[in-house]
């Protein structure tokens, strides 16, 4: 059986971490390097930084964070914000990122996804997707861009399909109505979108506890949990997570 991935996500401001709730409010919570590398001897399995002002701004990736980060870092991370085209992509892996996030660029320009494949890899490329409840959509949910800002046409579930046929390997997928609340996960969210793909599937936003993020890795057929809030509070520590969801029989990597 696979195992499970838990995977810290950092949102960077003006080269800080930053945390806030449903895309609001946002607080400077540290250095983004340093929580990288702690992360990474905590035994996350993987980190993603989010610039989450880039696309807003129309900046590209902040090359010499995910320099000092490759220097710092030995698990896999990915960048995502403001990868506007191919230069953007191989700029941001030749400073070290394995992976790079495609949001509101991808929804802008569907054949970055397909071209970015082409050239580094489906592993290389992630559709990231912020979505909300929005009955007027055919599967309920409707896609949001520029960090959660502007209303798109876009039905979730027609765009995750979309998007892996062009070529993503795998989908981060935030649900913008529990994003920070500590609450759970948006499991009919997730497990639609799941269950509609063949590439992982990574459950973002809302997890507050092991035992929300036992229940979206179950329930909601997520391949892996992004994790923020509940880890940056100190609240709990990976460890700490991967330890309960051991106990709970579902496979996680725990070795250093």
């Amino acid at each position: 059986m696979l195992k499970k991935r838990i995977i810290v996500c950092l949102d960077v401001k003006d080269g800080r971490t930053t945390k806030g709730v449903r895309f609001q409010n946002n607080a400077d919570i540290g250095d983004p390097v340093e929580m990288a590398a702690a992360y990474g001897t905590q035994g996350a399995d993987e980190l993603v930084f989010y610039d989450i002002m880039a696309s807003a701004r129309g900046t590209g990736p902040d090359l010499d964070l995910i320099k000092r980060t490759a220097k710092e870092v030995f698990i896999p991370f990915c960048v995502g914000g403001g990868l506007a085209s191919e230069d953007d992509i191989r700029a941001a892996v030749l400073a070290g990122a394995e992976k790079v996030s495609l949001n509101s660029q991808a929804v802008k320009k569907p054949e970055l996804i397909r071209k970015g494949a082409r050239i580094f890899g489906s592993q290389c490329i992630v559709l990231g997707m912020d979505a909300a409840r929005d009955t007027a959509m055919p599967s309920g949910y409707r896609v949001f861009i520029n960090g959660g800002r502007t209303a798109t046409e876009l039905d979730a579930r027609e765009w995750a399909v979309r998007a892996a046929e062009l070529g993503a390997g795998e989908i981060v997928l935030n649900s913008i109505d529990v994003d920070g609340t500590k609450t759970g996960y948006e499991i009919e969210l997730t497990r639609l979108i799941a269950e509609a793909v063949g590439v992982p599937v990574i459950a973002s936003g809302g997890g507050g506890t092991p035992a929300h993020i036992a229940q979206v890795l179950t329930e909601g057929k997520a391949d892996a949990a992004l994790v923020a809030s509940i880890v940056h509070s100190g609240q709990y520590t990976v460890q700490s997570i991967k330890t309960e969801l051991k106990k709970q029989g579902i496979p996680v990597r725990t070795e250093n």
